[in-house]
């Protein structure tokens, strides 16, 4: 009789450009990565995890939030203002963000300059009840008065691909 195993991909780290991102005092303000696109690949489930490192003098008791989101369809048409890229984007609204994203982890602020904060969301297909969307990109937005700190290496965003092998 064969065992199932569960097995992991190398890490994968997103494009999302995080240095020197602005504040959003309504949390509608962020940054999207680039899309994963699990088409090829057929992952059963990806890993989410990374750091974020905030500015000078940053506000206590804020937050830095990281969101799903997945396309509407195959084409793919993504949900309001994300398109699958690097790029700035401004949420219509904190409905609207509700709406087409799953918020996947929020993490609460100190007013220490420079601070990493390291996280761990761990299932996106637990985010999307236990199916792992074909698609999706990365959405970060804070509100901690201050932007992110300018060093790129200081912000990582990385997903792990997790599959089953039959043995």
């Amino acid at each position: 009789m064969a065992d199932r195993k569960i097995a992991y991909a190398a890490d994968a780290q997103l494009t999302i450009t995080l240095a020197s991102l602005g504040s959003s005092s309504t949390l509608v303000a962020g940054r999207e990565s680039t899309s994963v696109d699990n088409s090829t690949n057929k992952y059963l489930d990806y890993e989410l995890s990374g750091k974020v490192t905030t500015g000078t003098s940053p506000t206590a008791t804020r937050s830095i939030e990281i969101w799903v989101v997945a396309p509407i369809n195959d084409t793919p048409t993504w949900p309001d203002v994300f398109d699958g890229t690097d790029s700035a984007e401004t949420v219509t609204s904190r409905d609207v963000l509700f709406a087409c994203g799953k918020l996947a982890k929020v993490i609460t602020t100190d007013n220490t300059s420079d601070r990493t904060y390291p996280f761990h969301v761990g299932s996106v297909a637990q985010l999307f009840g236990g199916i792992c969307p074909s698609t999706f990109v990365v959405f970060v937005v804070h509100d901690t008065a201050v932007n992110l700190n300018s060093t790129g290496s200081n912000h990582e965003i990385s997903v792990k691909g997790i599959y089953e092998t039959i043995a």
